[in-house]
């Protein structure tokens, strides 16, 4: 899904000046980003944040976790995830955060090509073997997971501030995202 959304430069949260950035710097900014922090629901509610690296491919971001472990437990009762990557500085770097939904991938072809990505990004260490619908690594497996984004939002930091939103067409969210 190679799609442009529709952007949103919230005035109420930006400088005067500012505008919101080309998708095209926006989506590099989150191809290239190393860490990301991931946000899913817990069974009782809560929040559970994790960090993890993650892949961009064809419109949409990819992660992958153990079946045992707890974002993948959560995942089985509650698809909705943020995925949040950027910089732990106030006043300069850019942060962005995709909201949508994380969908299992297990078609070996794609799965294949996933493992290529992230031996590409991350180097030898990420080296997954493709079988059974899963990643290989050593003695473990992992799921893998895509999170098409529905709303992305992006913060600017320094000169200019700037918070913009991003909405996908065709994700059916009838929900509001005003601001952050």
């Amino acid at each position: 899904m190679n799609v442009t959304p529709e952007a949103r430069l919230d005035a109420r949260y930006s400088d005067p000046e500012a505008g919101p950035p080309p998708w095209s710097e926006v989506e590099r900014l989150i191809s290239g980003a190393e860490l990301f922090w991931i946000s899913t629901v817990r069974p009782d509610g809560r929040p559970h944040v994790t960090p993890l690296p993650a892949v961009w491919s064809e419109g949409a971001l990819h992660f992958c976790t153990g079946p045992e472990e707890r974002k993948a437990r959560n995942l089985a009762g509650n698809p909705h995830v943020v995925l949040t990557t950027g910089t732990n500085t106030w006043d300069r770097g850019y942060d962005v955060v995709v909201e949508g939904e994380a969908v299992r991938i297990a078609d070996e072809a794609r799965l294949r090509e996933l493992a290529a990505a992230w031996e590409e990004k991350y180097g030898g260490f990420w080296h997954f073997e493709v079988r059974d619908g899963h990643f290989h690594h050593g003695p473990g497996h992992a799921l893998v997971f895509s999170v098409a984004p529905r709303t992305v939002f992006g913060f600017g930091k320094g000169e200019p501030f700037s918070q913009t939103r991003w909405r996908f067409p065709g994700t059916g969210d009838a929900v509001s995202d005003e601001g952050a």
